[in-house]
């Protein structure tokens, strides 16, 4: 059947089934403390892992009340009040947009029934959806009228106690009460008229399973659990987190509106410092957050924020859903560091794991499923309940009390410590039975909608989504998806899945097989306009050339790919580069600005890579003896004036700001107009600007014939050749570049390269170059206004330049060697060379 549940109505024709292909496996892979990471066979790359509203009477209205427990889920029966298959569902917005999904539509409309049905039964028995999702204000530890009252969902326990430190961890006068539904509850009377439980003290949830053994664990709806740092291996403790007012973060700061288009800056906040140590959400807030803001991101993207208990997991393996991770801080400490991006206008995302829990019994969810039915758990039972490639527990999104928890959770999120939205990770793993797992995806769309999907994944995601965005109408949500299924990125009204983003995960693996496997002028131009280009209609894409994926130990990050040993030795102004580091910095910001120019509409990049980070990340597991050397950040090395690491980071600023002047992320005008493969050069146009990326590793031309839209002068907006980019400086930047009209208007065949109009400029190798159009209101404006992006940068960065040119005279440097480079006719540009006899010990590149 089309659903994983039984009791289900008569599903549609099963569409056909799909052959598994091992070419090449889901993104992930998994090592033991004891293991040396491998490589899938796919190439790709993902995380290193080693090793209210409740069920008991609820008042939906001022005048009924009705009853429900857990056994009422997802597991939808022949109810007449239940939507038919055809209410309302004729018209799927998709099939409109795509055709070739018209045979697919009984798919479609089968899925919309189950979403609208799963939707009516909450808002029938929880009062909507937004009610449902307060399951954290009922659930967990919660304040009441001359007490806390603690509930906890466990249909399989025999007996059950509270215990903590304010019982001496003996819960025989706090055993708990269960109803009907399998929830446990108590409400223990405040002291003295103090909470019987401090805040801050630890506490665990006891209770005795099948066999009559009793056994302790974190409580689910926890919001904070700590372990302490001085015993290896201990276990977590839950903790009571409920601080007076005094000791209370209170948000002062609304949040930023939502940008015209994201462009993320993927942060790990305990690796974030340049000690090798765990950095806190407050350093981050005052040290990271500020650098974010000056390249000019408009969106932190925050990973690891929900509790683990294994750090090398990279926050992937959680154990505390509702739990800030402790190794960096307090809830408080988190809204700070919120409250302060917020100041600066950055928008939050959090990455969220939604898609499997961790393993561990002792410190998580799973802690909880001792003897369980399928009804009884938060996980599926059996083989359908393991994911063997990440060692990890996967949740039954047909249950009423997993929707009831995951979407708790997310609401949490928003509106406890004002996230700005959410990225879903392993999102292919939850939309197949498969997971993905030995599956090729080749875009044929039997691939997405057969008995291998699973409509109870796809119906939680696609009630998240209809959550999320009530909730908070501004939010960005995006999605993790390696198979491409087609609506992941459209509204849920439409028979999408709701997300309004999804990463562009393809094209940082195109870039690690160009750098690996292609010498430069094997290059493809189509190949690689058509991997940055290619994406759905409507459906709107994330790109980045590379994220944490391609930093983790047993990959190299682009930098390091490019420049390997040389970035140790060859990375100082006070000497010419080696051929290694002008091409490594060359490239890296081109492919960078094609990835973002060109790959999506918005755009990723992880920390550290701006500037072109060195070496790779290693969290501190066994066998690199538990140390922290690798995982970290080094800062300094974009803040030494003498190092070639600063020209990376300042075309990073260079290019989000060319977005924020332009907004060309944004647009829905981008046109492809020439992909030459003799001279390596890609000509687009994307809004109203043009790039020029010439890839060829010798070749400069004078002249170069690129095609534009509209007709007037253009100049140059930003120039990786630039000096204040470590460039050579071979473009006039003081040029006006008149069109000239091609063709018959209106006949895109008779016109250059399918434009209407056409203007020359000079392509030095290896350089991307992008032309704005000088609007005629320009003209008499200030000189400000019509500056480009290199104009705007350079008074940042002259004084760095005077400063580096000055060590280098101290450094006994002979004067600069001005070499005249023709151009096209815009006047003279020159190169800097800068001839060392002795620099001695301030060459150093650390």
């Amino acid at each position: 059947m089309l659903g994983s549940s039984s009791g289900l109505s008569p599903a549609p024709p099963l569409l056909p089934s799909v052959a598994k292909n091992s070419k090449w496996a889901i993104r992930y892979k998994r090592c033991t403390a004891k293991e040396k990471p491998v490589r899938l066979p796919s190439g790709g790359s993902k995380k290193l892992l080693c090793h209210s509203r409740f069920c008991f009477p609820l008042r939906i209205s001022n005048n009924d009340r009705v009853r429900h427990g857990f056994a009422i889920s997802a597991v939808l029966t022949d109810d007449p009040t239940m939507t038919t298959v055809g209410d309302g569902m004729e018209n799927i917005g998709l099939v409109s947009i795509d055709p070739g999904l018209e045979s697919f539509k009984d798919h479609f409309r089968y899925r919309m029934k189950r979403y609208v049905d799963q939707k009516k039964l909450i808002e029938r028995y929880e009062g909507g959806l937004e009610e449902f999702a307060l399951g954290y204000q009922k659930f967990g530890f919660n304040r009441d009228e001359g007490g806390i009252v603690y509930r906890e969902w466990a249909p399989a326990a025999q007996e059950a106690q509270i215990i903590g430190d304010f019982n001496g961890w003996d819960g025989s006068n706090h055993r708990m009460e269960k109803n009907e539904f399998g929830v446990w509850s108590i409400k223990i009377p405040d002291s003295g008229g103090n909470p019987a439980i401090p805040h801050n003290s630890r506490v665990k949830f006891r209770f005795m399973h099948g066999n009559g053994v009793w056994v302790d664990r974190i409580p689910a709806w926890i919001k904070y659990a700590t372990v302490d740092p001085a015993s290896f291996g201990a276990p977590y403790d839950g903790v009571y987190w409920d601080p007076p007012t005094s000791e209370r973060y209170e948000f002062k700061f609304p949040r930023p509106p939502k940008p015209n288009a994201p462009r993320i800056y993927e942060a790990h906040v305990g690796m974030s410092s340049s000690e090798p140590r765990v950095n806190s959400y407050r350093e981050f807030a005052d040290n990271v957050l500020p650098r974010i803001r000056a390249n000019n991101y408009n969106t932190v993207q925050l990973m690891a924020v929900i509790e683990h208990s294994y750090y090398a997991s990279f926050g992937y393996h959680v154990t505390n859903f509702f739990a800030v991770s402790s190794r960096s801080g307090n809830p408080e400490d988190l809204k700070y560091l919120i409250d302060k991006a917020h100041s600066l206008g950055l928008r939050v995302l959090m990455d969220v794991v939604h898609s499997h829990a961790s393993n561990n019994v002792t410190d998580g969810l799973n802690g909880f499923d001792i003897g369980q039915g399928a009804q009884e758990s938060y996980f599926h039972t059996g083989d359908r309940g393991y994911h063997n490639l990440w060692d990890s527990r996967l949740f039954n999104y047909a249950n009423w009390e997993v929707l009831r928890f995951l979407l708790s959770n997310l609401r949490w999120w928003l509106e406890e410590f004002k996230f700005d939205g959410f990225r879903f990770d392993g999102v292919t793993s939850m939309l197949y039975h498969h997971h993905g797992i030995n599956m090729a995806f080749t875009g044929d769309y039997n691939e997405y909608f057969s008995e291998a999907t699973d409509v109870d994944a796809v119906v939680y995601l696609m009630l998240a989504n209809y959550l999320i965005h009530n909730i908070l109408p501004d939010a960005t949500v995006i999605a993790e998806d390696v198979s491409g299924m087609p609506g992941l990125g459209c509204p849920v009204s439409e028979g999408g899945v709701g997300f309004d983003y999804r990463l562009a995960m393809a094209i940082p693996d195109k870039w690690i097989d160009y750098l690996k496997n292609k010498s430069d002028l094997e290059w493809s131009m189509n190949e690689i306009s058509r991997s940055l280009t290619n994406r759905r209609y409507t459906e709107k894409c994330v790109a980045y050339a590379e994220s944490h994926d391609q930093s983790i130990v047993g990959d190299k990050t682009l930098a390091f790919i490019l420049m390997d040993k040389e970035m140790y030795s060859g990375m100082s102004c006070l000497t010419e580069a080696p051929p290694a580091v002008d091409r490594g910095i060359a490239l890296h910001k081109m492919i960078h600005s094609i990835t973002m120019a060109l790959g999506g509409e918005g755009y990723l990049n992880f920390m550290g890579n701006e500037f072109g980070h060195p070496e790779w990340i290693d969290f501190p597991r066994e066998g690199n003896g538990w140390s922290y050397e690798m995982c970290r950040r080094q800062w300094n090395l974009a803040d030494m004036e003498h190092l070639r690491y600063k020209f990376m980071n300042a075309f990073d600023r260079a290019m989000n700001l060319l977005d924020e002047k332009y907004s060309f992320l944004a647009s829905t005008k981008q046109i492809v107009s020439s992909t030459n493969e003799e001279d390596k050069v890609i000509v687009f146009e994307r809004g109203d600007l043009v790039f020029v990326f010439n890839f060829h590793p010798e070749k400069t031309y004078d002249g170069y014939k690129v095609g534009c839209d509209l007709p007037g002068k253009y100049r140059v907006a930003l120039d990786s050749d630039a000096l204040e980019f470590g460039g050579h400086g071979r473009v006039g930047h003081d040029a006006d570049h008149f069109t000239s009209p091609e063709g018959i208007p209106g006949v895109p065949e008779t016109n250059f390269n399918n434009r209407p109009n056409s203007f020359k400029v000079l392509s030095p190798a290896r350089t991307c170059v992008v032309y704005y159009r000088v609007e005629e209101s320009e003209e008499s404006h200030d000189d400000n206004d019509e500056m480009g992006v290199n104009e705007i940068l350079a008074a940042d960065v002259i004084t760095e330049q005077e400063d580096v040119e000055e060590a280098a005279s101290r450094a006994k440097v002979g004067k600069p060697n001005l070499v005249d480079v023709d151009g096209d006719g815009s006047g003279l540009s020159k190169t800097v060379n800068f001839e060392v006899e002795d620099i001695g010990d301030d060459a150093s590149d650390d």
